[in-house]
C-alpha cells in the first residue's frame, strides 16, 4: 500500500491508550506469555505499517505483552507471507493480511506456499474503500460520463496506480470489466509518484486510496466522482458509489490477521475477542472514522470466508486484465 498521511495516522497511534485496556482477557490461559510479533509485507510509513502499529498498541494495552510490528518488504508481500507461515504455529508470530494475499494467488505463476491451506484466519481490522479520481482537465463530472467519454475515446484515457496488481490497479480493471471500457493502465512505483502525475494532469484517472487523495479533492485539485465501497464515506460524504451506476462494483483495502494452520483454537480465540473488543470501543470506531475506514469485527470463520471470496474476486480481474508476475 502507498503511503497515507502520516502525521494523520501518528495522531491516531499517539492516541491509542485512550481505548480502554481489558486485561486479563488469556492471562488464566497463559497466552501471551511474551512478546509477540505482527509481520507485515510492507516498508514503514504506508497505511499497513501504520494500521499494524495502531492495533499492535492496543492489542498490547488489553493482553499485556508487547506486539512488536517487524516489516519485511519484498515480494509483493509474499516475503512475509512465507516467513510467517513456516514459523511455529504458537501465537508468537502473527501476519497483518492484505488484498495482495488474495490477488497474488492468480497474479504469481509460482509461490512457495499455499496462502488459503496454510494460514489460520483469526479476525479481520478494517477496509479502506477507494475514490474514483480524474484530473479537472478531464470532461466528466460523474460515473455514467467517464463511461461514456471511455468508450468514446478507447485507449486514450491514461489510468494510473501503485503497482502491477496492486489494489489501486484491481480497482480499475474491475472497473474496466464491468464496463467494457479500455484506459490504458499506467503502473508507477507507488502510489505517490502515481498521484504527483494525475495531479499534474499527466495521468487522467486513478481508483486511489481515499486517505491519501481525500484533501485534493476538497481542495479541488482533483475531482471525485465516487466511491468504491457500497456505502458512502464519511470523509467525503458529497460523493455516490459506483455501485448506484454500475450494479455489484465493490472495490477496496483490507487488513487483518491471521496465523500458521495449526494455531490452537485458544489463542485464535483470544486474539479474536481482544481485536473485536477494540473495534466495537467507542474511540477506536472515532479514530478509524477519520481516515474513512470501515470496521471488520467478526469471527474467524468470517474472516477467512472474506479472505477466500476476495481471492476468488480478484483472480477473475487479474485474468482479465492479463497481469502476471513471474
Amino acid at each position: 500500500m502507498k503511503k497515507v498521511q502520516r502525521r494523520q495516522f501518528l495522531q491516531l497511534v499517539a492516541g491509542a491508550a485512550a481505548v480502554p485496556a481489558t486485561s486479563g482477557i488469556a492471562r488464566a490461559q497463559g497466552y501471551p506469555a511474551r512478546a509477540v510479533r505482527l509481520v507485515i509485507g510492507y516498508t514503514p510509513g504506508g497505511s499497513a505499517d501504520l494500521t499494524a502499529r495502531l492495533m499492535g498498541q492496543w492489542l498490547s494495552e488489553k493482553l499485556g505483552q508487547s506486539f512488536i510490528i517487524e516489516n519485511r518488504p519484498g515480494g509483493g508481500t509474499n516475503i512475509a507471507t512465507e516467513q510467517v507461515l513456516r514459523g511455529a504455529p504458537d501465537g508468537y508470530t502473527l501476519l497483518l493480511v492484505a488484498p495482495a494475499n488474495a490477488i497474488n494467488v492468480t497474479l504469481y505463476d509460482k509461490l512457495n506456499f499455499d496462502f488459503m491451506r496454510e494460514m489460520e484466519p483469526i479476525a479481520g481490522i478494517i477496509r479502506f474503500p477507494n475514490v474514483v479520481v480524474v484530473h479537472p482537465s478531464l470532461p466528466v463530472t460523474s460515473i455514467p460520463e467517464l463511461i461514456a467519454y471511455a468508450k468514446a475515446n478507447p485507449g486514450k484515457l491514461n489510468m494510473a496506480s501503485s503497482g502491477n496488481g496492486s489494489t489501486i490497479h484491481m480497482s480499475g480493471e474491475l472497473f474496466k470489466m464491468l464496463t467494457g471500457t479500455n484506459m490504458l493502465h499506467v503502473p508507477y512505483r507507488g502510489g505517490a509518484p502515481a498521484l504527483t502525475d494525475l495531479l499534474s494532469g499527466q495521468m487522467h484517472v486513478m481508483f486511489d486510496n481515499i486517505p491519501t487523495c481525500a484533501e485534493h479533492v476538497k481542495s479541488g485539485r482533483l475531482r471525485g466522482l465516487a466511491v468504491t465501497s457500497t456505502t458512502r464515506s464519511e470523509v467525503l460524504p458529497d460523493l455516490p458509489v459506483v455501485a448506484d451506476f454500475l450494479p455489484g462494483y465493490e472495490a477496496s483495502a483490507w487488513y487483518g490477521i491471521a496465523a500458521p494452520k495449526n494455531t490452537p483454537a485458544e489463542i485464535v480465540g483470544t486474539l479474536n475477542k481482544a481485536i473485536n473488543e477494540i473495534l466495537a470501543d467507542p474511540k477506536a470506531k472515532a479514530r478509524f472514522a477519520e481516515i474513512g475506514a470501515i470496521l471488520l469485527p467478526g469471527s474467524p470463520a468470517d474472516f477467512g470466508k472474506l479472505v477466500a471470496e476476495e481471492t476468488e474476486k480478484w483472480g477473475k480481474v487479474v485474468k482479465f486484465a492479463g497481469a502476471k508476475v513471474d
